[in-house]
């Protein structure tokens, strides 16, 4: 594997650019934890979220979508199944959609159910180490959510993963990495704090989603999501005193971010 050190800064402005106009909406199937983060980040880049976890409704508006966020962060059996018709309509309708496997190496029921979601052809996967590691089969564990390996860790398994599914995944990390089994982006940066705040590594998931609604293709949309996330982070830290004030800036960086 090549391992690309270049942020393409000015590709990343054209994506950010062409998502806030086209404003794609993603609906997420995401965790309960997460849910009010990824909504207004979503809406600080100029996309529009929507959750909508009823069965009964989750096939019907992941056709109305442009993209679509399954997060198993707070599964249950009745989310699980509009997790499933969710992503076997994506499928059929060429609905881009990304598969976040939260707690999968500490969990097996969500562990086989999100490798049962595989089939379903996500466009990316987004996790952690511990997450990317177990989904591949190379390792489980983890430290609840909390990854006990690093990005660097799991990039085999990463390659690995990818070359198998056909998805692009995103591994996150002090270092991000991104493949497609071949290529391998590195996008470096960030701040601590964004682990200090519970959800952004969801919000993260949904992002990749919005730039896949907006026409990247995937490699591309996961890059340009963690440079993005990246970014603003390091900005927004000349703003912050802690993890409160950090969010609150870090969403007003999100909003105003330029090339």
């Amino acid at each position: 594997m090549s391992i690309e050190r270049r942020w393409p800064h000015a590709e990343i402005t054209a994506d950010l650019a062409a998502l806030r106009a086209r404003g794609p909406l993603v609906h997420c199937l995401t965790n309960v934890v997460a849910s009010t983060l990824t909504a207004n980040v979503l809406l600080a880049i100029g996309a529009s979220p929507a959750m909508v976890h009823e069965e009964q409704e989750a096939a019907g508006f992941t056709s109305i979508a442009q993209a679509v966020l399954v997060n198993v962060g707070t599964i249950t059996e009745a989310t699980a199944r509009a997790m499933e018709a969710a992503a076997r309509t994506a499928a059929a309708k060429g609905v881009p959609w990304v598969l976040d496997p939260v707690g999968v190496g500490a969990l097996p029921w969500r562990r086989r159910f999100a490798r049962g979601l595989l089939a379903y052809r996500p466009g990316v996967i987004r996790g952690n180490g511990s997450e990317i590691l177990s989904l591949a089969g190379s390792a489980d564990g983890g430290k609840g959510v909390d990854s006990t390996a690093s990005s660097a860790d799991a990039l085999t398994a990463a390659a690995s993963l990818a070359t198998t599914t056909g998805a692009v995944v995103a591994l996150s990390g002090a270092t991000d990495f991104i493949t497609d089994g071949s290529e391998v982006v590195e996008v470096p940066g960030g701040n601590v704090m964004l682990t200090r705040v519970t959800g952004t590594g969801c919000a993260l998931g949904a992002v990749i989603a919005a730039f896949l609604g907006a026409g990247c293709p995937p490699l591309r949309a996961a890059t340009a999501a963690s440079a993005v996330f990246s970014t603003a982070a390091e900005t927004a830290m000349v703003y912050s005193h802690g993890p409160g004030s950090f969010t609150v800036a870090w969403l007003d960086v999100l909003a105003n971010l330029d090339a």
